[in-house]
C-alpha cells in the first residue's frame, strides 16, 4: 500500500518539486492539496493526481475554484487547512506553506500523530519545544526538508551517540555578498530576487540576501536536533555544494555534499529511511575546482545576529522576530521599505516588544499579533 500524503503548498516551489519526486515512485498516493490564492494551477494539480479535496486560504480564489472545479471539495481559510489536516486521511504531510501561517497545520499533523515533513521552518521557529514536544508525545516523526538540515539529519545517522561536538549551517551569501552595507541602501527588489545559488519563492529569497534565513535555520537545527546555539556554527560557502558540516569529539568533520537541488531533500523526507533513485546531476569535483569558506559580514547583515539574539532570549522573542520580518520583508518586496529598513524594523520591534515566557500556543498568536502592528507602525514610520 502506497503512503497517503498531504501537500500543503503544492503550487509553490517547494510543493511542485515535491509533485515530481512524487511522480517517480508508486510508494506515494497524494489524497490533498493546498496553495494561498493559487486556485488555477491546484485544480489543474488536482484534476491531474486525481485528489477529491483541497483547500485556499484566500476566500475570493476558494470561491472561484469551487465554481470552476465540481470533482471535489474546496476548503476555506486557516480552518480549511487544519480540516484539510485532520480529515484527509494522510499517513504524511509535506508542510511547505510560507510563514507563521505554517504552524496551525504543523500542530493538526503532529496533534494526529501524523509524520511531518518540514518545509515550513518558521513552524519551529515560532512553535520551538511546544511543537517538538508534540511529536514526541504523540510519537510522530518530525522530518526537515531544507538542504542544510537534510544534510544534518543524514550526517548524524554516523554519529554515536555523545560524540557530537558541534555543527555547521552553510550559507551561500545571498547575490549581496561581499558588499557594505553602505552599499546595500538602494538595491531593488529584483537584485534582492536574483539568488546565485537556488531558486525559491519571493519571501525565502529576500531572508537568504538579508541572511535571515539562516537565523531561522540555526533555530530549526536547535529543535530538531537538540544542540544548544553555542554549538551551531554559521559559514559563507558561494558555491552552495558543501550543505552542512558535522565536527565528532575526536576533531574530525564530517561533510554533506551535492550540487543545489531541493529535490533531495524533499525525496528525503519523503521515503526515510529509503534513498530514492532522483535525475539529479552528479556532482564532479575535479570540474568544481574549488570550494571556499569565509566568515559572515555581520556588519553588512544584521539580520542574522538579530535571529541569534532572539534565539538565546527564547520565549517569545523567536515569534516577535519571525513576525516584523514577515511584515518587513513584504513590505520590501511591495516597494515601502528599504532592503536595510528590513534590519530596522525588526530591530526596533524587539527593542519595544522583548518578549515573555510562552505557555501554550495561543501565547504564540498573541505575540504574533502585537509583533505585527508593531512593525506595520515601523514600516509606515520608514515610508
Amino acid at each position: 500500500m502506497p503512503r497517503r500524503l498531504l501537500v500543503l503548498g503544492s503550487t509553490g516551489s517547494i510543493g511542485t518539486q515535491a509533485l515530481d519526486v512524487v511522480s517517480r515512485t508508486d510508494e506515494l498516493e497524494v489524497v490533498g492539496l493546498s496553495a494561498a490564492r493559487s486556485w488555477e494551477p491546484l485544480v489543474e494539480q488536482a484534476t491531474r493526481l486525481g485528489v477529491r479535496r483541497i483547500a485556499l486560504t484566500d476566500p475570493d480564489a476558494a470561491a472561484r475554484a469551487a465554481e470552476a472545479w465540481t470533482d471535489g471539495e474546496v476548503l476555506v481559510g486557516a480552518e480549511g487547512l487544519v480540516q484539510l489536516v485532520l480529515e484527509s486521511g494522510a499517513d504524511l504531510v509535506l508542510n511547505s506553506l510560507v510563514g507563521s501561517a505554517g504552524l496551525g497545520p504543523t500542530v493538526a499533523a503532529l496533534g494526529e500523530g501524523i509524520d511531518l515533513a518540514l518545509a515550513n521552518k518558521e513552524s519551529l521557529v515560532v512553535g520551538g519545544e511546544l511543537v517538538t514536544q508534540l511529536a514526541d508525545a504523540t510519537g510522530a516523526r518530525l522530518l526537515p526538508i531544507d538542504s542544510e538540515h537534510t544534510a544534518l539529519h543524514h550526517l548524524l545517522q554516523a554519529v554515536p551517540t555523545g560524540a557530537l561536538q558541534r555543527m555547521t549551517i552553510t550559507a551561500s551569501g545571498g547575490p549581496f555578498r561581499g558588499r557594505a552595507r553602505a552599499d546595500l541602501d538602494g538595491v531593488t527588489v529584483e537584485e534582492a530576487l536574483n539568488h546565485p545559488t537556488w531558486s525559491m519563492g519571493g519571501k525565502i529569497t529576500i531572508d537568504s540576501a538579508t541572511l535571515m534565513n539562516k537565523g531561522l535555520e540555526v533555530m530549526e537545527a536547535h529543535h530538531l536536533f537538540g544542540v544548544p546555539y553555542d554549538e551551531i556554527d554559521v559559514v559563507v560557502h558561494p558555491q552552495s555544494i558543501v550543505h552542512a558540516l558535522v565536527e565528532t569529539a575526536d576533531g574530525a568533520q564530517l561533510a554533506h555534499l551535492g550540487l543545489p537541488d531541493m529535490r533531495i531533500a524533499i525525496a528525503y523526507a519523503l521515503q526515510h529511511p529509503e534513498i530514492m533513485p532522483l535525475p539529479t546531476k552528479r556532482l564532479n569535483l575535479a570540474e568544481v575546482g574549488q570550494l571556499t569558506f569565509e566568515p559572515v559580514d555581520h556588519d553588512a547583515f544584521p539580520c542574522l545576529g538579530l535571529a541569534l539574539q532572539a534565539a538565546r532570549a527564547g520565549g517569545t522573542a523567536p515569534c516577535i522576530l519571525n513576525a516584523a520580518n514577515e511584515v518587513a520583508v513584504y513590505a520590501f518586496l511591495d516597494g515601502r521599505l528599504d532592503f536595510n529598513g528590513i534590519a530596522d524594523v525588526i530591530d526596533a520591534t524587539l527593542q519595544q516588544m522583548p518578549g515573555g515566557p510562552v505557555r501554550a500556543f495561543e501565547s504564540l498568536f498573541e505575540a504574533d499579533r502585537e509583533a505585527r502592528a508593531l512593525a506595520a507602525e515601523q514600516v509606515a514610520v520608514r515610508a
